[in-house]
């Protein structure tokens, strides 16, 4: 699923405070700007509805997401 279009939104979001403002007010506005494909698009606006602007040791992202999850898995 990840295309070049997909990681330079990622980039844009993430290294770029202009950006981020815009994409926490209005994501499809954007979103819109990159030429993702339909899938790349409705999985960031899902994830964004539901975690909003997730980074790494963020909270919301922190309780949806167990990482522990794999850890009790038996390996074949």
């Amino acid at each position: 699923m990840e295309t070049k279009a997909l990681q330079e939104l990622v980039k844009k979001v993430f290294s770029d405070q202009k950006t981020r403002v815009e994409f926490e007010n209005d994501p499809e506005k954007v979103i819109a700007r990159f030429k993702l494909t339909e899938m790349e698009r409705s999985a960031v606006l899902a994830t964004q509805r539901k975690l909003g602007l997730a980074a790494a040791g963020g909270v919301k992202l922190d309780q949806a997401v167990d990482p522990t999850i794999f850890w009790s898995a038996p390996v074949p």
